[in-house]
């Protein structure tokens, strides 16, 4: 946890953002994976540990604009609580550990929530992302669990976003401590590839690389030889000589903060020349992007750019012709690059997503576009100092987009289809890396986990 001072001034904080009311703050509860006591990995509700840092299941916190008052709600350890999880803090130390006096228990919750709403006082909620958030607020207010989603409060959302979007110089040792175990096992992976494996192995090292040092995984692990699945979840093909590898994990630490990054490596000890040239085109279109980070630019334009670097890219192989500007608009390189350059992360992986997407990634006059890639694109607006996000370009060759677009006669005055056909079996490749905006460029989360060609080819040595 951090200091007692850090949540008490992020509440302080979060109290002159809302105008009145009681902001209402869930905490998430065990998840039973197939019966009730065999649960999944408890992972607390990232803005409850950000402005109360309990990572306990079953609590919830509640604060009174207008009086200041703040409560931890939960209810006293058992015996059985003892005798199964050991000695653990009342709820009356676990509050004063964050600078929280007050607490009530579960049953007082529905009485508070209903006499302030009867008394004419708004209750501000976030959005629930779990059906039991859901049906809390349903028990507490009567409102219907139609009516709900609508009666989120985007005040507190805005509030919120506004605190949580800027890390501070604690929260970026944390990113640095998710990435540099991001990075480790990146190069385990790398270096436990071999010919003849399963997929499912070299994640084995992949988790177990995360678990011994203190956290745990920040997201599923992406890897897989069929790297053109862009969220390829599936572990169980083997490595064959002649195929790619596209590896997207990251660690997040024991505070919770994630790391995210991609690379790609050969199940061979060197690239082959045709995925060294795609390789090398995602590589410059990373380094490009990452160049071109600063306060003021809008990350619209910095995805622009990986486009643009892309069409550029395969212009030189002879797969796309014509003009890069007028393929850019059009969205022709989303055939090989069907997602967004990029998203802000923290606490969450793609932070804050819960929150909402376009209050996150975007402002006022600036529309999501529909077009393929673009409307994948979480983050658009203009980059400011403190800004922690993603940069992960990629080239993939996805055989059934390919073929339906040509099969439509899409931009084929751009796309040289036949010259595709060598590339069908190809797989994906991505490169990313986490950055933090800076007053007047962007600094490295962590340390400089290999990406060059040589410098993978060395791990695979």
């Amino acid at each position: 946890m951090f200091s007692t001072n850090t949540y008490a001034s992020r509440r302080n904080k979060l109290k002159t953002q809302v105008s009145e009311g009681l902001l209402l703050f869930l905490g998430n509860e065990e998840s039973g994976m197939n019966y009730t006591d065999n649960t999944y990995h408890f992972r607390q509700d990232s803005t409850f540990l950000y402005y109360f840092g309990l990572d306990k299941a079953g609590l919830a916190a509640i604060i009174d604009v207008e009086s200041g008052e703040e409560w931890i709600v939960g209810d006293e350890i058992t015996i059985d609580d003892v005798i199964w999880a050991g000695p653990q803090p009342t709820l009356q130390e676990q509050a004063a550990r964050v600078g929280v006096v007050k607490t009530l228990p579960k049953s007082a919750l529905e009485a508070k929530i209903k006499g302030s709403l009867s008394a004419g006082r708004s209750v501000h909620f976030l959005p629930p992302y779990r059906p039991e958030h859901t049906l809390k607020i349903n028990h507490w207010t009567d409102w219907a669990l139609s009516d709900i989603p609508q009666k989120v409060s985007v005040e507190f959302v805005r509030a919120v976003i506004n605190q949580r979007s800027y890390k501070t110089d604690e929260e970026i040792i944390e990113l640095n401590r998710a990435v540099n175990i991001s990075g480790q096992m990146h190069v385990n992976a790398i270096r436990a590839t071999q010919a003849g494996k399963y997929e499912y192995e070299v994640v084995g090292t992949v988790h177990g690389t995360a678990r011994s040092e203190g956290g745990d995984l920040a997201y599923p692990i992406i890897l897989s030889v069929d790297g053109q699945t862009l969220h390829n979840h599936y572990h169980g093909n083997r490595l064959e000589s002649g195929r790619l590898v596209l590896g997207d994990f990251g660690a997040e630490t024991a505070m919770h903060y994630a790391g995210d990054i991609t690379r790609t490596w050969p199940v061979d000890k060197t690239f082959t020349q045709q995925q060294k040239e795609i390789y090398q085109i995602v590589l410059e279109a990373n380094i490009n992007v990452i160049n071109a980070l600063r306060p003021g630019i809008t990350y619209l334009d910095c995805h622009n750019l990986a486009w643009r670097t892309v069409v550029e890219g395969l212009k030189g192989l002879g797969l796309l012709e014509g003009d890069t500007d007028e393929m850019v608009a059009l969205g022709v390189p989303a055939l090989f690059m069907p997602h967004g350059l990029g998203h802000m992360i923290g606490m969450d992986v793609h932070d804050m997503e819960n929150l909402g997407e376009n209050y996150i990634g975007y402002r006022d006059g600036l529309e999501r576009s529909k077009l393929l890639g673009l409307k994948s694109l979480r983050m658009a607006k203009e980059l400011e100092t403190g800004f922690v996000l993603t940069i992960e370009p990629g080239i993939y060759f996805i055989p059934e987009l390919i073929q339906l677009w040509e099969s439509q006669g899409k931009f084929q005055e751009y796309i040289q289809y036949d010259k595709l056909n060598p590339y069908r079996g190809f797989g994906g490749v991505r490169i990313e890396d986490n950055y933090l905006i800076t007053k007047d460029g962007a600094q490295l989360i962590g340390d400089p986990i290999p990406k060059t060609i040589a410098e993978i080819e060395a791990l695979r040595s």
